[in-house]
């Protein structure tokens, strides 16, 4: 009797337990984001050397799966040495009071590859809302997530430079996972 009771309550966990998928977490050395920012006389490219990335990842129902990204500000780099410098000072990024940017997913709506991961950014202490265009690559091997979108800067209190400036800001984000 004992032993019956014991196998229907496992069974019983088997199926009332969520299934979270697999943890997987970004290959720091395939994994990249970068950025684009305009003004009025030519544009500079840049982006952050260091940041992970975890992904819980359900195949079944994408759905259920999260995507959470941390950057560290301090590796920021850009094509000009001066401007690397100038970005990270108050005027920008402020590294030295904010040393993370912060993207949390709270939703992913997945159509095949082709999806949209929609989540909170937290910059320079601010959090709003974003919703990214991604593409998902899959092998047995990794998962690919890219993604290639635009941010309103002012909307978390980037404004040194408006109207030489531009607001928007491109970026590219490729993470790679190992599965």
């Amino acid at each position: 009797m004992f032993k019956t009771v014991v196998c229907s309550l496992s069974l019983l966990l088997a199926f009332a337990v969520p299934s979270f998928g697999q943890t997987l977490k970004s290959d720091k050395d395939k994994s990249k984001i970068e950025f684009v920012g305009k003004k009025t006389d030519g544009k500079h490219a840049g982006g952050f050397k260091e940041m992970k990335a975890e992904a819980k990842v359900d195949m079944e129902s994408p759905e259920k799966s999260s995507l959470t990204i941390e950057i560290k500000t301090e590796s920021l780099f850009s094509d000009d040495e001066k401007l690397t410098t100038h970005l990270k000072n108050p005027d920008f990024f402020d590294v030295k009071k904010y040393p993370t940017i912060k993207f949390e997913s709270t939703k992913i709506d997945m159509q095949g590859e082709e999806g949209t991961i929609t989540g909170k950014l937290t910059l320079l202490d601010k959090t709003v809302e974003v919703k990214v265009p991604v593409k998902a690559e899959v092998s047995d091997s990794s998962v690919k997530v890219i993604a290639d979108f635009k941010i309103d800067r002012t909307k978390w209190g980037m404004n040194y430079g408006k109207g030489k400036i531009d607001d928007e800001v491109s970026l590219k984000a490729e993470l790679v996972f190992a599965r």
